[in-house]
């Protein structure tokens, strides 16, 4: 894989617990020990690393409290500081989910606010932001909103880019964006819009998705060594299609096949 430019990494949190007095709101576990880990896992080659924090959203709970905030932020921000004096480039991943029948408006204003809290506490760690990078959501509807199916990329594009602007500093690199239950064509249609927006983006806005970007190819797949190359195909039509994304040229699947379009050429 070194050989080819690609470079290893690893997760480094031990999942989400309940906190208490809270409507079953959640922390992130995994401090305890993690900078023995961490050294370890550079020895094995490992060059950055990932936590996640889930933040969930419910306006009449008073859902993401204070209290999650806080717990969550002061997390990313131990592990953050602690991958990097282990020589780990460390992913922050506050995710706020998309589970709910929340506005866009909310959405943002959630996000905003767990991140003003995160970036407070990675200050705080002094955490060198050259040398990190941030997997946030996108600013969407709640999935059981049912603007969620008629909210256009553009208007995702405006909110995620716009609460970016408010709350993350210039220096760091890259906002690797987390896919969070959107299919693999919203997610890359959605990112493709965040990408021509025409707002101020000092980032590289890419992505880490995990279903938006397997969940074809699994299908493809079904386990099955006959499967093979055919899965193989599904994942590279994903692959591109995300690629094309980052730079604002993604021009959507036809309907029928798996076929991209770019500047009127067919990939």
């Amino acid at each position: 894989m070194k050989k080819n430019g690609v470079l290893p990494g690893i997760k480094v949190d031990k999942g989400l617990v309940n906190i208490s007095g809270t409507a079953e709101e959640t922390a992130t576990q995994g401090l305890d020990g993690l900078g023995a880990r961490c050294a370890e896992y550079y020895k094995a080659g490992a060059r950055f690393a990932k936590w996640r924090a889930a933040l969930k959203i419910d306006v009449k709970k008073g859902c993401p409290s204070e209290l999650a905030i806080s717990e969550n932020a002061h997390g990313l921000a131990r592990y953050a500081s602690i991958c990097q004096e282990n020589g780990l480039v460390p992913i922050i991943e506050p995710e706020v989910l998309m589970d709910g029948d929340h506005t866009i408006q909310e959405c943002a204003e959630a996000t905003q606010r767990v991140w003003v809290e995160v970036i407070k506490a990675l200050h705080e760690h002094k955490l060198f932001w050259e040398g990190s990078l941030t997997k946030p959501n996108m600013v969407t509807p709640g999935h059981s909103n049912s603007a969620y199916k008629t909210t256009s990329p553009e208007e995702v594009a405006k909110f995620t880019v716009t609460t970016l602007q408010r709350v993350l500093p210039p220096a760091v690199p890259g906002v690797m964006f987390l896919s969070g239950g959107q299919s693999e064509e919203e997610a890359s249609r959605n990112l493709n819009a965040i990408n021509q927006y025409h707002g101020r983006k000092p980032w590289v806005l890419s992505f880490s998705y995990g279903r938006a970007l397997q969940n074809s190819t699994l299908q493809a797949w079904q386990g099955k060594k006959e499967n093979v190359k055919k899965a193989q195909e599904a994942f590279l039509t994903r692959a591109k299609a995300n690629s094309l994304a980052t730079v604002g040229k993604y021009g959507g699947s036809t309907e029928g096949n798996q076929s991209l379009y770019v500047e009127g050429y067919k990939y």
